[in-house]
């Protein structure tokens, strides 16, 4: 294993990892408690499992890809802050979106070669890649799993022992 494919695996362990911690959460808490504040006057769980669901879709965009699976999903949970909009979708389908979302991101990151880990993501140009060659596709997921590490750590509040 040379270098970019060392880094490509420490970096796609970690997304793995969180993606399964974050799974064994979302296991664990019913419908009902997805409901509860983290804290209070915070997001909700639900909030956040849709919030985790649209951004991990619009990664493939992002990483070149394909297309959104669930384009409603980013005016409800990026868009507009928790408990702004009257209704949302039912928890069984977030919970498919999430589920779904992670099985076509890792079915398309097990078929991306090492290389192509370093080339640029959708919202840089070519230019600007030229002059910033950090901003690539694993520097978004390297910052895809810190964001979902932290919301993973806000979800953990929602478990009650």
């Amino acid at each position: 294993m040379e270098n970019p494919e060392i880094f490509v695996k420490m970096a796609l362990d970690g997304w793995y990892g969180q993606v399964k911690a974050t799974n064994v959460i979302f296991e664990k808490l019913t419908d009902e408690e997805l409901m509860n504040e983290v804290a209070p006057g915070r997001n909700r769980g639900v909030y956040l499992l849709g919030h985790l669901a649209a951004v991990h879709d619009l990664m493939l965009p992002l990483l070149r890809l394909g297309e959104p699976m669930s384009p409603e999903l980013p005016p409800i949970f990026l868009d507009a802050p928790d408990k702004t909009v009257p209704l949302l979708p039912p928890v069984s389908q977030l919970r498919e979106r999430w589920q779904t979302v992670n099985e076509k991101l890792s079915a398309e990151f097990d078929r991306l070669p090492a290389a192509e880990w370093f080339t640029r993501h959708n919202n840089v140009s070519n230019e600007d890649f030229a002059k910033e060659p950090h901003r690539n596709r694993l520097n978004v997921l390297l910052t895809r799993t810190n964001h979902l590490s932290n919301h993973r750590g806000q979800l953990a509040l929602l478990i009650i022992d």
